[in-house]
């Protein structure tokens, strides 16, 4: 089996987009805030919406299962308040659980949450306790800069962010920490604030002792790590500077990287600086490089090619495509054994 780890609602009913476009101009006018009934969108339109997208290429390029939430630029938690986060998250979050009843053989959700800059992060745990326990998801997304790009949140070390950590171990799911749209003109927000964020939550947790209080906690992050498997040298060497354990001691127990590298090259380098054991397939698609690579004359987000072809024995393989996936995620491996996988 291979599952995929890494997959976004990119594709959903134009009328999604629509709603929320009414709910940002309620922001300013109040009258004018749709309510969530409003938002009409029927079963034939999701099975449209991804049977002719995700589960289309799914098919074509042979992969299984998807783990499966809200598109990532669209959480856009800097966006008005927590009740506005609150509504959309669970508008979002509903359609993704939609989605995995519609195709329960092929999609298994998981949940963005509610987040919004300067509010509490433990106001997120009903939206988060309802997706798992109402819902079945299986992981959560976790915004490190619900702030867009202004980096306002305290680091993920902080103690304000424990109160989810508790109902993570709790339940026993990972997070992905994936940010969101940065408004900062700055940072684009795939090119830039994705990769940034990578790499910025990895050095949050190279510089704490999170996994000290929380040593069943797992993050996923995404994108193959940001410029984290590039520059291991240099993490190593700071990590020694401040004292701190060996990586593979300090961080490699609880920290995950997804194969979301869209050449050869990354693919190969991920797989030879990063232990086998702490990546997990992923390609993100229908995401943020959508096009056919003129050099290989294949989609650039067709990672199975990459793994294929990375130098490594089959045991290794099944560990990246399937057996890793079971572990990280110990909640989707309870679901497949239900059914038999």
């Amino acid at each position: 089996m291979i599952i995929d780890i890494h997959g976004h609602y990119t594709t959903a009913p134009k009328a999604l987009e629509t709603w929320r476009n009414r709910q940002i101009a309620g922001i300013r006018s109040p009258s004018e805030m749709p309510a969530v009934s409003e938002l009409q969108i029927s079963d034939d339109e999701l099975r449209e919406s991804i049977e002719n997208n995700q589960l289309k290429l799914m098919r074509e390029r042979g992969l299984d299962l998807t783990i499966f939430s809200p598109r990532a630029s669209f959480m856009a938690h800097h966006i008005g308040d927590f009740e506005v986060s609150s509504t959309w998250a669970a508008i979002c979050n509903e359609l993704c659980y939609r989605v995995s009843q519609l195709f329960p053989e092929n999609f298994v959700p998981a949940a963005m949450l509610p987040q919004s800059p300067g509010v509490d992060p433990a106001t997120c745990i009903p939206e988060l306790v309802k997706c798992v326990e109402q819902y079945g998801n299986v992981a959560i997304n976790l915004n490190p800069d619900p702030s867009g790009g202004h980096w306002t949140s305290p680091p993920l070390s902080d103690r304000s962010w424990y109160p989810i950590y508790e109902k993570m171990v709790e339940y026993d799911i990972p997070a992905m920490i994936h940010v969101s749209t940065s408004c900062n003109a700055c940072f684009h927000t795939t090119g830039a604030h994705y990769l940034n964020a990578d790499t910025t939550a990895f050095m949050q947790c190279l510089t704490s002792d999170l996994f000290r209080d929380f040593p069943t906690l797992r993050f996923v992050i995404p994108h193959g790590g940001g410029a984290v498997p590039y520059h291991w040298g240099r993490f190593r060497g700071l990590a020694q500077e401040m004292k701190k354990p060996l990586l593979k001691d300090h961080l490699l127990n609880n920290v995950f990287f997804d194969t979301c590298v869209y050449h050869q090259p990354g693919i190969d380098l991920l797989t030879r600086v990063i232990p086998v054991d702490n990546i997990l397939f992923a390609s993100e698609m229908i995401g943020a490089v959508r096009g056919i690579d003129p050099e290989t004359g294949h989609y650039f987000d067709d990672t199975k090619r990459y793994v294929e072809a990375a130098d490594m024995n089959p045991e290794q393989r099944y560990k990246i495509y399937e057996g890793n996936a079971r572990r990280v995620y110990p909640r989707l491996d309870a679901l497949l054994k239900t059914k038999g996988l």
